[in-house]
C-alpha cells in the first residue's frame, strides 16, 4: 500500500514526523508495541511515538489516507488492550511529558503522555493534587477521559470533575480547545466518553491542596468476608467525605506488617484514604479500625505520592500479567449480593483473582447525572472481578471471571465505569455502560466529530 506520491506508510509518516518512528524490525518496537494487558498481544505496522501535536497531526493524516487502523496510546493500561493495533498505526503519545503548574491558581496542565506519577511529581511540589488513578502507572489521558476514579474522588470529585479544558485533535485534522465555554457539548463528551471523538493532546486540570495524607490497609482473615461486607455496607451510610474507601477481597501477599499467618491465605483489606486534615483522621477512622479488630491495621499518615503508589507492582496492577475483569454498579449492596460476592470469591481458581468493592457517592454524586459523559453518579458502589495470570494458554482464569460476574450481575444496574469494560464483551456493553439517553447524546457527537468512525478502538460509541 503506497500515497499518491508513491511512498509505502512508514515512509509516508516518516516525511514530516518529529518523533521516533519504530517499525517492525527496528530495535524499540517490541517494548513499544507491550501494553499493560498481556492478552492484548499485537504487532502494529507504525508505532509513531509522538513529541507534539504537529507530530499527532501528520501521523493521524497519513493513517487516514492510507485508511490504516489507528490505535491511540497514552499510558497503554486499558483492559481491553486499545493502545495498540494489529497492523495498523499507534499514535504513541508517552513521549509528550510537558506538565505545567500554576500554585497560585491551582491549575495545571498536563500532557497526554504522563503518568500519574508523573503528574503527582509536580503538583506535590506545591503541595497540590486532583483526583487521579489508584495505580501511579495508569496513563492521565485514559484515565481522565474515562472519568477517573481515585482516592480523593468523594472529596473532590472524579478526574473529569475536576477538568477545565482539554485539546483535542479531531480525526478530520483540526485542533480544538474544548471547555465549559468553548465547544462545551464536546467537552461534555470528553468527560466520560473515552477516545471517540479525536486525540486529546493536553489536559488543564483544577488541583487541590494535598500533601499528607492518613492511608493504607486494614487486613482481616477471608473467612470474616461477609461479616466485613455487611459492617462496610453500614460505614458507608455514614462515611464522611474526606474518606474514600474499598473491600477488596484477595489471596494476601507477603509483605511487611501482615502476620505469616496470613501469607498466602485469603484475605480481605480495606483501603482507606482520609484526605482531610490530620487531626480529623482518627475520629473519621476510628469505626474501621476498631471493627473486627483487624489482623493488621497498616494505616499511617504518609505522603500523597506514597498512598498512589500502593499498589504498585502488584499483579494485578503491574505489566507483563495477561487481565480479564468485568465491573458494574450497584445502587444497594443487599444481603444476598454480600452472599454471592463471599459465594464468588471463594470459588477463585487462583491467588491472583480478587474482588473489588469501592464506596462512591460523596462528591461524585453531587454532580448531576447529565453533566458530563461519565456515568453512574447515583449509584452507590463500583463492584469488579479481576483475575490475573502468565500462561497464554490459560483458560480458567478468564472462564472464572466472566462465569462468577454473570451469575453475580442481576445485583447491579447494569450500568458500570466505561473504562472497565473488557474487549471480550459484547457491544451492547458499551450503551449497557452509559444508559440509553447519554448513548444517544455521545453517538450525536461522534456522527458531528467522527461520522466514518475512524476512531473505534476505543470503547466504542457508532455513529
Amino acid at each position: 500500500m503506497v500515497d499518491r506520491d508513491g511512498r509505502p506508510l512508514a515512509d509516508a509518516i516518516r516525511a514530516g514526523f518529529g518523533g521516533e518512528l519504530l517499525e517492525p524490525d527496528d530495535a524499540g518496537y517490541d517494548r513499544a508495541r507491550v501494553v499493560w494487558n498481556a492478552v492484548a498481544d499485537r504487532r502494529p505496522a507504525v508505532i509513531a511515538r509522538c513529541r507534539g501535536v504537529a507530530d499527532v497531526l501528520h501521523a493521524l493524516a497519513v493513517a487516514r489516507e492510507f485508511g490504516v487502523e489507528v490505535a491511540v496510546r497514552g499510558g497503554g493500561h486499558d483492559v481491553a488492550g486499545n493502545g495498540v493495533s494489529e497492523g495498523g498505526v499507534v499514535l504513541d503519545l508517552s513521549p509528550m511529558k510537558g506538565v505545567r503548574v500554576d500554585p497560585v491558581r491551582r491549575v495545571a496542565r498536563a500532557q497526554a503522555g504522563l503518568t500519574w506519577a508523573e503528574l503527582d511529581r509536580e503538583t506535590q511540589a506545591f503541595g497540590l493534587a486532583t483526583t487521579g488513578g489508584q495505580c501511579s502507572g495508569t496513563g492521565v489521558a485514559g484515565v481522565t477521559l474515562g472519568g477517573g476514579m481515585g482516592w480523593l474522588m468523594r472529596k473532590h470529585g472524579l478526574t473529569v470533575d475536576n477538568l477545565l479544558s482539554v485539546d483535542v485533535v479531531t480525526p478530520d485534522g483540526r485542533l480544538l480547545t474544548a471547555s465549559e465555554h468553548d465547544n462545551s457539548e464536546l467537552f461534555w463528551g470528553l468527560r466520560g466518553g473515552g477516545g471517540n471523538f479525536g486525540v486529546a493532546t493536553e489536559f488543564e486540570f483544577r488541583l487541590h491542596p494535598v500533601r499528607e495524607v492518613t492511608a493504607g490497609l486494614l487486613v482481616h482473615p477471608g473467612d470474616r468476608l461477609a461479616d466485613v461486607l455487611a459492617f462496610y455496607r453500614d460505614y458507608a451510610a455514614t462515611e464522611p467525605d474526606s474518606v474514600t474507601s474499598t473491600v477488596i477481597a484477595l489471596t494476601a501477599p507477603v509483605m511487611a506488617g501482615l502476620p505469616e499467618s496470613l501469607h498466602g491465605k485469603p484475605a480481605v483489606a480495606i483501603g482507606v484514604c482520609h484526605s482531610g486534615p490530620p487531626e480529623d483522621a482518627e475520629q473519621a477512622l476510628r469505626p474501621l479500625r476498631e471493627f473486627g479488630p483487624p489482623a493488621a491495621d497498616l494505616i499511617a499518615q504518609m505522603p500523597y505520592t506514597t498512598l498512589q503508589s500502593m499498589f504498585d507492582g502488584m499483579p494485578a496492577g503491574d505489566y507483563g500479567y495477561r487481565q480479564s475483569i468485568r465491573s458494574g454498579y450497584l445502587t444497594e449492596l443487599t444481603d444476598d449480593a454480600i452472599a454471592a460476592l463471599v459465594h464468588h470469591a471463594g470459588t477463585a481458581v487462583s491467588p491472583l483473582c480478587l474482588v473489588e468493592l469501592l464506596h462512591l457517592e460523596g462528591a461524585v454524586a453531587r454532580v448531576p447525572e447529565d453533566g458530563t459523559a461519565f456515568p453512574g453518579r447515583d449509584a452507590r458502589f463500583f463492584c469488579m472481578f479481576q483475575s490475573t495470570w502468565s500462561d497464554p494458554a490459560d483458560t480458567a482464569h478468564t472462564a472464572w471471571t466472566r462465569a462468577a460476574w454473570n451469575a453475580f450481575a442481576h445485583f447491579t444496574d447494569g450500568r458500570t465505569h466505561p473504562n472497565f469494560l473488557d474487549a471480550d464483551e459484547p457491544a451492547h456493553r458499551v450503551t449497557d455502560a452509559y444508559g440509553p439517553p447519554k448513548t444517544a447524546r455521545l453517538a450525536a457527537l461522534k456522527r458531528r466529530y467522527d461520522p466514518t468512525n475512524f476512531l473505534h478502538l476505543n470503547k466504542n460509541i457508532r455513529p
